[in-house]
């Protein structure tokens, strides 16, 4: 059982079929870079209930045993080369499995350096994995009577598909202490080389519209600043520090970084790497209070952006009920309240299909601006990003026609035209203040309203109320396309409580499959919005 030839063959067989298996990972390693590369998140993703990557999985394990097990019987004739036909499905079974997943992460994989370490320690992993399935299985042969068990010496091979998504979550484990070292080092050169510029470091933060108010401000104070901002959605420690690190700040007079947190302490954190001289918060919702646990910690959790601003600095804050309280938080700040009735915010707002007209306040000056942004919830971002830009110096007059220049950011509520039929973007969207004004917008346009949707997430003990009130918010619509398992539920519910007509309401299991059933019911002159375009773990 041991000669050297045999040692060889062992070796070769656990090395295809760790390579073949290892390749049918791309999912599963795309879920695992969503989930912030815990494990712990992971494996709650994996042992969601129908999970499809398990069933795949499992799918492939099972019809790579039954095939090797006929191929084994069928050519008993062969004597020992049998053993090497019952092979054959591995790479074959392997090969089908990754062309039919090719396009199963809607999230694209980030080809970074954690990821290829965890790549190359999951190899090691199923590699020893496969090579102690050889063993057994050629153990079992040479010491079993029956001369066919020897064609089936490599059969346990078929069980790594089933052990592989857990295999590669010890892979992210085990790498995680050394990433972990390494981004720390990341982090603290880009706080040194914040440290060192002398330009302006403005913090956006909140449970919505971070990315707009970003944008819209940067634009604003590119009129008379050089501008550098975190690009994307780049809120997190090291997409922060990757923006810092490639930017030039030598030549930047004012950088702007969006501050995301999911749990406690997320935004302190950033805070003593940037050291913000100002601070936009954009409102509070019950957005992640599936991470924080509670709305309340929620709250403490987003002014940990007042905080963390320098002593004297702007502190712009959207008015709402869960922000109204703050302001003794920023006593050391110059507090600039923006909504209705404040020196800073807007008025006379009108919202059609084409855009949303309001004059803008602020301090004294009121100016009228009209946007090609859809919805309330975005002049109200506009507003917010006005605010700060006046206050850093850029007049009423630049900050009103550099407005009417805005457009929409990509998958907030960004209209696109195709085939007559006009697609309401807002994929990007995963909170209920902007899902209810999505829907209000939606409203506004003539012929036919379609949504897919499958619902809002991380809201913790409150997701399923939100649904509920999602659901009675899309009564009135034509069509109702819920897509998913997870959420739809309560948003199905809240929808045929509220009085909504059931056969106007379908529940489809994918994206794709609501995409199969818009193209045969759209026609020229119907709108649909797609509401929250849920990433991979909650699919």
């Amino acid at each position: 059982m041991f000669t050297l030839t045999s040692v060889i063959e062992y070796v070769a067989v656990a090395l295809a079929g760790a390579l073949l298996y290892g390749l049918c990972l791309r999912t599963a390693l795309g879920a695992l870079q969503q989930c912030g590369y815990g494990g712990k998140a992971y494996l709650a993703w994996l042992f969601r209930r129908r999970n499809m990557l398990r069933s795949r999985l499992g799918l492939l394990a099972l019809l790579t045993a039954l095939t090797m097990l006929v191929l084994g019987f069928c050519f008993t004739f062969a004597e020992r080369w049998a053993g090497y036909v019952v092979l054959l499905p591995v790479p074959l079974f392997s090969a089908l499995y990754c062309y039919a997943d090719r396009r199963a992460l809607k999230v694209p994989l980030r080809q970074t350096a954690r990821v290829l370490r965890i790549v190359a320690v999951n190899a090691v992993l199923l590699f020893l994995l496969s090579l102690a399935l050889v063993l057994a299985g050629n153990a079992a042969a040479y010491w079993t009577e029956p001369e066919f068990v020897d064609n089936l010496r490599y059969l346990p091979l078929a069980l790594v598909p089933l052990l592989s998504p857990y295999v590669l979550a010890l892979a992210g484990a085990i790498v995680a202490p050394f990433s972990a070292r390494k981004n720390a080092k990341f982090v603290a050169a880009a706080r040194e080389k914040l440290a060192a510029s002398p330009c302006v470091k403005v913090a956006v933060a909140g449970s919505f519209g971070k990315t707009s108010v970003k944008n819209f401000l940067a634009q604003f104070l590119a009129r008379r600043f050089r501008v550098v901002a975190t690009p994307a959605s780049y809120n997190t420690p090291l997409g922060i520090a990757r923006a810092a690190m490639e930017a030039d700040l030598g030549s930047c007079d004012v950088f702007i970084a969006e501050m995301g947190a999911r749990r406690p302490g997320d935004i302190a954190e950033l805070c003593s790497m940037v050291r913000p001289d100002h601070c936009i918060l954009t409102g509070i919702g019950p957005q992640h209070v599936q991470t924080f646990g509670s709305l309340e910690a929620v709250v403490a959790a987003k002014s940990e952006v007042l905080a963390g601003t320098a002593a004297g600095g702007f502190a712009v804050v959207g008015q709402d009920e869960n922000t109204a309280a703050l302001a003794p938080l920023a006593k050391e700040l110059c507090y600039v309240p923006v909504g209705e009735g404040h020196e800073y915010g807007l008025r006379d707002l009108q919202c059609t299909a084409e855009g949303t007209s309001f004059t803008l306040v602020l301090g004294g000056a009121e100016r009228p601006v009209h946007v090609k942004l859809l919805g309330a919830h975005s002049a109200f971002d506009v507003a917010l990003a006005a605010a700060m830009a006046h206050k850093l110096g850029v007049s009423a007059e630049e900050i009103a026609r550099e407005a009417e220049r805005l457009t929409p950011v990509p998958h907030r509520l960004q209209p696109v035209e195709a085939n007559g039929v006009t697609v309401l973007d807002d994929s990007y969207n995963a909170n209920a203040r902007g899902a209810a004004e999505a829907v209000r917008v939606l409203r506004l346009f003539a012929g036919r309203k379609f949504v897919v949707t499958p619902g809002l997430v991380e809201m913790g003990v409150l997701e399923e109320r939100e649904n509920a009130a999602l659901g009675a918010q899309l009564c009135g619509l034509d069509r109702v396309i819920l897509v998913g398992d997870t959420l739809v539920a309560a948003v199905k519910e809240g929808y045929l409580a509220a009085g909504g007509n059931a056969q106007a309401l379908t529940v489809v299991p994918t994206l794709e499959k609501a995409k199969e059933v818009l193209s045969r019911e759209l026609s020229s002159g119907d709108a649909v919005l797609f509401l929250n375009d849920l990433p991979d773990i909650y699919n």
